[in-house]
């Protein structure tokens, strides 16, 4: 498989990152399989984090078999630093492993969030002081919200490496500024931060749950994405074009395998088809931004 520079880090990551979310539907034996389909392809970035259920101890296991061979991402939803500090050294005992390669701050919303995160015993100082301590090797952050939140996180966190956020057609098509991922994208190159793409085969938001109720969803994804091999290799083309150094794969452990198949097969994809896949998703509803309050 396909690798690129994450930014300046050093790393050398597969152009698909595994969403490690997906373990957290398996039982252990099924976690370990899974884990070993995604190295029998390549794949060296992986991404985990507390929240994700028990996602951290499923991976567990093979990740401390093939330590050497996994550049692993983890983060944290905490704003303070006694939780952070806290949290880090649970994911290392939940993951039984000593350092963590990328740590990053998850899930960023809103302006007072980074106030709080980048202030005087902020989670930044506990992240600093891990890395510090060896227990961290680069510092992260991921976001759904806002892209000028993004930007202005850039600006304040001098030492932040690499930014995750959403990209797919139905982002790119949409012209107003709360959806111009496209900025960020060219400020982290400009600035040799890495880019992790999320939401890639995100199709739409799930119909209410008075129309479907969320035990009735056929997939584990807060939103209702992709799920034929045609249109996920043709997702995962768009998202690799548009200059990410990699793409997260889907969090439901039924879509990985076709995940996998597109990601081994990419062969890019021109201009001309890139355009005309942001035309045909120009009206359909993006599931990001502005519906994560759900």
């Amino acid at each position: 498989m396909e690798t690129r520079a994450l930014g300046d880090t050093g790393q050398e990551s597969t152009v698909l990152t595994f969403g490690s979310i997906a373990l957290n539907w398996l039982e252990q034996e099924g976690a370990n399989q899974l884990v070993e389909l995604v190295l029998d392809h390549g794949v060296n970035h992986f991404d985990v984090a507390p929240t994700y259920g028990d996602a951290e101890l499923k991976l567990g296991p093979k990740l401390r078999q093939h330590r050497e061979e996994i550049f692993l991402g983890c983060k944290t939803q905490e704003r303070g630093y006694e939780d952070a500090a806290r949290k880090i050294d649970r994911s290392l005992d939940r993951l039984g492993i000593d350092t963590i390669d990328l740590y990053q701050i998850h899930g960023l919303e809103y302006e007072d969030e980074l106030d709080t995160i980048t202030a005087d015993g902020g989670a930044l100082d506990a992240i600093r002081e891990a890395k510090a301590a060896g227990k961290i090797d680069h510092i992260g952050l991921t976001s759904h919200g806002n892209p000028e939140l993004i930007l202005d996180a850039i600006d304040r966190i001098d030492d932040l490496e690499t930014v995750m956020f959403p990209l797919n057609p139905v982002v790119a098509g949409k012209d107003d500024d709360e959806y111009d991922y496209e900025a960020v994208l060219d400020r982290c190159e400009a600035e040799g931060i890495g880019t992790l793409g999320i939401k890639a085969f995100a199709k739409g938001s799930w119909p209410p749950t008075d129309e479907l109720a969320e035990a009735d969803r056929p997939y584990a994804n807060w939103y209702e994405p992709v799920d034929t091999p045609e249109v996920i290799r043709e997702r995962f083309d768009f998202a690799a074009a548009q200059g990410l150094d990699t793409v997260v794969s889907p969090g439901d452990p039924k879509l990985v395998a076709m995940v996998l198949d597109a990601a081994s097969r990419s062969e890019g994809m021109d201009g001309a088809r890139q355009r005309a896949l942001v035309e045909e998703a120009r009206h359909d509803d993006s599931p990001v931004p502005e519906q994560l309050h759900h």
